[in-house]
């Protein structure tokens, strides 16, 4: 529970993303169209959302010099 507000604000500065949460569950997407990706995490998960955090900094989604991310 306590990475969830680290995610929102690293989605926050980001606008190839989407946060949403309902129910429990944070559904997580980056891309547009055919390349989005979705994941799905519980709200209290802090390991996975701290993993998926180090991703949009410095890892697969990080944003490249073009906007995008890097997908492998």
């Amino acid at each position: 529970m306590k990475q969830l507000g680290n995610l929102a604000l690293v989605c926050a500065n980001r606008s190839d993303v989407l946060l949403q949460i309902q129910r429990g569950t944070v559904c997580f997407s980056i891309g547009m169209g055919t390349q989005m990706e979705t994941i799905s995490l519980a709200w209290d998960d802090d390991e996975k959302i701290t993993a998926l955090v180090r991703e949009l900094n410095f890892g697969r989604y990080q944003n490249t010099e073009n906007g995008g991310y890097t997908h492998d």
